[in-house]
């Protein structure tokens, strides 16, 4: 017995919702439409196209999926002196 939790809780296994691979699949294109949107902005997406994907929801897939928004790259300073020579 573990802090008095009931064994049914152990042994619960979870069952993947019927929409979900549906679901994976349009967030992949979004992501590769939008690549700078992280997961909040793409589950705004989802849910003016009518999708029953809650941010949470969405997060569990984007972290399970393992997108990552890319870096920004950063202007590099240009070497030298500012004289016009």
């Amino acid at each position: 017995m573990v802090l008095d939790q009931p064994c049914s809780t152990q042994r619960y296994q979870l069952s993947p919702r019927s929409d979900e691979p549906s679901l994976v699949k349009r967030m992949f294109e979004l992501v590769r439409s939008r690549p700078r949107f992280g997961y909040r902005r793409i589950a705004r997406l989802l849910q003016r196209e009518g999708w029953q994907a809650s941010f949470t929801r969405v997060y569990r897939l984007w972290r399970r999926e393992g997108w990552k928004v890319p870096q920004k790259k950063r202007k590099r300073r240009t070497l030298g002196d500012s004289r016009n020579v």
